[in-house]
Formats: C-alpha cells, structure tokens, sequence
C-alpha cells in the first residue's frame, strides 16, 4: 500500500485549501511534490463534474501469498501439487466482509445511495459515480484538471484526501485520487526483434537476430554442423529429448495444449508447412494452433507479412510436442498491437484479463483494472469494437511469452499487480515462462538512454520486467561454439554486433530494483556472490538506487532461472530459409519440455508442475549447468556463467530424462 504518514494522526483540526479537515479523518494519501515536476495544475473541476469513484478495499492474505505458493510448489511440501481452484483463490484474497461493511456504511452515512455503489464480482472494491461536489466532501479534498508539460494528457487529480480514523485500514487507496500518470512511448518488446527507437510494439520488420543461410545439406537426423545450424534434431540431441512422446495408444490429452503468447507479431502456415516439409514430415502439412483471439486480435498473416517472432515460436515448439496441440493467445487488436502511435504502453494486462475475469477488476497497489493511461481501452474505434473480453480463456499448464520490456519502462506499482497475478496462477498450477532479453545486464539500445542502461552516467544494470517477478520462469540463452558438437557443453551466448547478426546478442540476467530475492532462490544466489563475486560496486534496494556508484542491486531477485539454446535456430519465415537467434528462440524449447512432462505426470493421474522454480532450485541437478560465458552490456563484460546458479544461464540448461523421472517421483 503506498500510504503517506501511516500511523501519523493530524492535529485536531487542520485545513484543506481553507476547508476545515475535522479531526475524525485522517490524511490517507499525499502526492509528492516531485511527481508535479512535468505536470502543471489547471482549473477547478466544476462541482457537478462527475467522477466514477473506486474505492479499493484492503485484501487479506497477500502477505500470506508467498507461503501459499511455496505450499503446493515446493517438493519438500507435504501439499506439493494440491493446486487450488479459481474459487479457493478469490475467496482467500478477497477482502474481509467487515471490510466490505465498514466502508459501505461510511458512504452510506455521507449520503451515498446504497443503490448507487457496485462491489465487484471478485469483491476487491467498490465502485459509484458522484459529483466533485460530493467527492471533495467525502474525501474532504480538492479536485483539478492536471496537464502533462510535454504530452499534453489531462487528467483529474487531487493533492491529498483523507478518510475517517476507523475506515482507514480497509481502505488500500482511491481513485481519482493523487495518481498522476502520462503515457510514455515504452512498454512491451519482443526478444528476438529489432525495435525501431520510438517503436515500443512489435511491428513488422525482419528479425533482429536473423541471418540469411543455405539451406543445410546435411541429411535429417545429422549432427555434424549443429555449431552452424540449430535443427530440433540438434535440439533433441542437447537434451535427450525422445522423438513421439510416450501417450498410451499414441493419443495426446485434450487438457494438456501448450499456450504461447503473441502480440503485434503474426505466423503464416505457408512458413510452417514449409518448416515441416523440410525438418519434422511426421508432422502433417496444414497443423497449426488453436486460436484463443483476445480483444479483436487475429491470425495467421499472409506469407510475405509473416512475423519471425510467431513463425520462430511454433517451429521450436511442434517438433518437441506433437502430437501435443498449442494453443494461440494472440492479443490485442492490431492497431493497439502494431500502431507506434497508439496509447498502448504497457503490457500483458489485456492478455491476464482474458485468462481471468476478476483480473479485470483487481485492485492492488493503487490500481484498479487496466490502467487506461498503459493499456488498450476497448471498444476501440480503430479496430475492436467489442467490450473488454474478461475471463474467456481457461489457462493452458503451460504458457510461454517470448516478450518483454524493462522494469524502468512501467511503474511499479502496475509491475507488482500483475506479479500478484502470476502468483495466483501458479497457485492454480499454471507455468509461466518468460523470455530473459537478449541485451545483457542492460536494455536494448535507446530505452532510458541510448546504451539501454540506467542512471545518469548510463551505468547502471537495467533488470528486466515481468522477469523480475519472483512468480515466472525465465529463460536465459545458451550456444553451441563452432567447432563444438551437442555432446560438448554449452556456454551462454555471447554474439558481438555482426558476427553473426546485425546486433549484439547476449543473454539477458540481473537483478531487480523491485523485488528481494525470494527465499527459494536465496541459497543459490549467496552462494553465486560468496563463491564468484562479480568486481562491480553494487547498492541493496531500490532506496538505495545507484548509491556509492553501484550498478546493480545485490539484494535483489536475481534471473534467469534457466536457459535453453537460442542461437544459430533453424527457421522459415517470410517463405525464406534462415538462422535466427534469442531469448525468444529459448523459452518455448524449455516450455516445450515442461508441457512433456506435465503429460506424463498427468497420465499417472498426477497434477500439473505448476510453479517450476522451487523445485528447480531444490534439485539443480536434474539441469545441465552452463560455466562458460558472460551477459556484457553497460560497458562491462556483464556476470560470468559459474558452477552453481548465475545471473547469465540461471541454473542451465534442461536435462529430460533427469527432470521425467524426478518429476513423476513427487507426488
């Protein structure tokens, strides 16, 4: 809760603009005075304005998430894969009924109609329309017009409010309120995929990491130039993954489909058909995803609009899976998804909306919904006419994302809401997997300053988001070196700029300015500072942001957790053969694995995996670890792969007969 003076009552009587503040209330939120410094305050709001008033009311149990989670998902849990049921989790999180009672019945007794407020399907607030006159009453505040210095984006605001002594700890914080909060042309990125500077979407271009390359010669099933060419034989060959899995009667599960997320990028069957054709012809011409459109999004594309980022994805992940099915979540309609100059900056939140509907109403950390100033508001004239899809979707077991942005890019806040969220699916059984971005320690070039680093000098590590979140998975990427065959180890990708792409490509890892390192993790990250200590002065905690000249935050949570090869890939894209590479190449091979898996538990009458990372950290050596190579970027060669868990490759690389038969000992 971001609560100004918690605990700190005010003087019996104090004024508000001149209007006496009685001493029953106390002050509840306060804006700092240096968010006000691009934003100049205008007129008055007319007293029959009318504002649509949010109260989000204190929820129970967050603090217990963590320890909930950490019941169903660590193997050493008596409760191990005893998910929870979408109910089980709204009603634990939801907020107590004397909370709900408390706050109806004070605005109740100010005036307010009963008839008038609504408590949301997932009881997280309460919501009424009322006119600035009644507002600054309750709130005993003063409401005007703010206007951003350089966007121009207006929105209403206050200074301050206060609500009453006894309602003050059912109340997180409420809307139209001291938030202010003007779009900037950031947001989510695909891994693999240039982005043109002003561009903060996934628009249509060739891969950022792609090299045309003749078609190899060698016959299917060879591995002598795997160093040259990743093919899923070379895939399957790394991590001695069986060519059919293993179904009784050859039939795969109908409730084991691997989702994969994708925005503003489109696959063509023809690239697909022609992947098959070349590489897997056990997999018959014509398969593709089952569509799961969210928000008037749409696909496949024409052959000659193909994206590389969707095309890449299903090719990685069909070979590993069939005849296990994928399911599509293409998102977003395609002016919000391709359109630099949409108001869309932020990211996943439309996506999360569709995989649960109380997502569309959850109120955590000051925000309520989407955040209209970040996310795509439905209907869209330009493209989606329809309402806001909520809860549509059934989540798959597994999903993987192969985008991202910075945590830089988005406020926190909107950050740690949707963490809240991974963490409750991860509490219903699902994976979330996330790409860990192919810039190193830093951002891509541009973002913040022009080498994608942080603070003023542009030295400081730029960690990455929804990476940081404690609740996914990411996935680092790993290289065969040329002249090394898949029976050698791999070594973290490390790609300078035009050998062999047009950009550098190094695997991204670091540690959050937002979140500590969870307790999971924690053992394997002191190990990595007692044992490999990185030569780089360092701060701990995001107050403490650069302080002593420190680039990167020790107390942090640290990622990848694991890595997968994502160089040198195989792929048809645009009806041309060529060599693609990234984080993007990486996630859905580890995906791909974990939805194999979870088909084996499943046909033993076991759960899902659910949250993978503390089993992972438990038992490391169901991995292949990764000891050689670094993640540059900052002007620094970055962290090193060491022995052990470390910021480059996580944990490493997968290892499927050790993680089948581990995974089918636990309960």
């Amino acid at each position: 809760m971001r609560f100004i003076s918690l605990g700190v009552f005010l003087a019996s009587i104090t004024t508000i603009q001149g209007a006496v503040v009685p001493h029953t209330h106390v002050l509840h939120e306060k804006r700092d005075a240096a968010v006000l410094k691009r934003w100049v305050r205008r007129e008055k709001l007319d007293y029959s304005t009318i504002l649509p008033m949010r109260i989000g009311l204190t929820q129970k149990n967050l603090d217990l998430g963590h320890e909930f989670l950490m019941d169903v998902s660590h193997p050493d849990s008596s409760n191990y894969g005893k998910h929870w049921t979408f109910e089980q989790v709204i009603e634990v999180f939801s907020p107590e009924q004397k909370t709900v009672d408390a706050v109806t019945q004070w605005l109740v007794d100010f005036g307010i109609d009963p008839k008038r407020i609504t408590h949301s399907d997932n009881k997280g607030w309460l919501a009424f329309d009322a006119t600035t006159e009644e507002a600054e009453g309750l709130l005993h505040a003063e409401y005007h017009l703010y206007e951003h210095t350089t966007m121009g984006h207006v929105t209403a605001a206050c200074d301050s409010y206060h609500v009453p002594k006894h309602i003050q700890e059912h109340v997180d914080y409420i809307t139209p309120g001291i938030k202010l909060l003007a779009p900037e042309k950031r947001g989510i990125k695909n891994r693999g995929f240039a982005m043109t500077p002003g561009k903060y979407r996934h628009g249509a271009g060739a891969p950022l990491r792609s090299n045309p390359v003749e078609f190899p010669t060698t016959a299917p099933g060879n591995l002598s130039t795997c160093d040259q060419s990743i093919t899923p034989d070379c895939i399957r060959a790394l991590y001695q993954v069986p060519l059919v899995p293993e179904y009784p009667g050859g039939t795969p599960r109908s409730d084991n489909s691997m989702g994969i997320y994708e925005e503003g990028d489109y696959y063509a069957q023809e690239d697909l058909d022609l992947f098959f054709a070349n590489f897997t012809p056990y997999i018959p011409q014509g398969t593709h995803p089952t569509p799961a459109f969210i928000d008037g999004a749409t696909a496949p594309t024409d052959v000659a609009d193909a994206g590389g980022e969707s095309d890449l994805d299903f090719e990685l992940a069909y070979p590993l899976l069939y005849p296990q099915t994928i399911t599509l979540y293409q998102t977003d309609d395609r002016y919000y998804a391709t359109n630099p100059n949409s108001t869309s900056t932020g990211g996943f939140n439309t996506f999360l909306d569709a995989l649960d509907g109380s997502y569309c109403t959850y109120s955590a950390f000051g925000e309520t919904g989407d955040d209209p100033n970040l996310d795509p508001v439905y209907p869209d004239p330009h493209g989606y006419m329809g309402k806001l899809q909520c809860g549509i979707y059934k989540p798959t077991n597994v999903i993987s994302i192969s985008y991202g942005g910075q945590e830089a890019d988005v406020p926190a806040y909107y950050q740690k809401r949707q963490c809240n969220e991974f963490m409750k699916l991860g509490l219903q059984g699902h994976s979330i997997f996330y790409a860990s971005g192919d810039d190193g320690v830093s951002g891509p070039n541009g973002d913040d300053n022009d080498n994608g680093c942080l603070g003023p000098n542009a030295t400081i590590f730029s960690p990455a988001w929804p990476n940081s979140c404690p609740y996914v998975t990411n996935v680092g990427a790993t290289k065969v070196y040329p002249g090394h065959t898949v029976f050698e180890p791999e070594s973290a990708v490390v790609d300078p700029a035009g050998h062999p792409y047009k950009s550098a490509f190094s695997s991204g890892g670091g540690f959050s300015n937002i979140y500590h390192v969870p307790d999971y993790q924690r053992d394997a990250v002191e190990s990595f500072f007692k044992n490999h200590n990185p030569p780089y002065p360092h701060y701990r905690g995001n107050s403490s942001f650069g302080k002593n000249g420190g680039v990167f935050n020790r107390a942090g949570r640290g990622y990848p957790d694991v890595a997968a090869n994502g160089d040198n890939i195989a792929t048809y894209n645009a009806g041309n053969f060529s060599s693609s590479g990234g984080t993007s190449a990486s996630t859905p091979i580890f995906a791909s694995i974990i939805n194999r898996i979870n088909e084996a538990r499943l046909n033993v009458n076991k759960n899902p995996i659910g949250f993978i990372n503390p089993a992972l950290y438990a038992h490391p050596e169901i991995l292949n670890d990764i000891t050689n190579g670094t993640n540059p970027g900052c002007g620094t060669v970055g962290f090193s792969a060491v022995p052990g868990w470390d910021p480059v490759t996580g944990l490493g690389t997968p290892n499927y007969p050790k993680m089948l038969a581990f995974f089918l000992s636990l309960p």
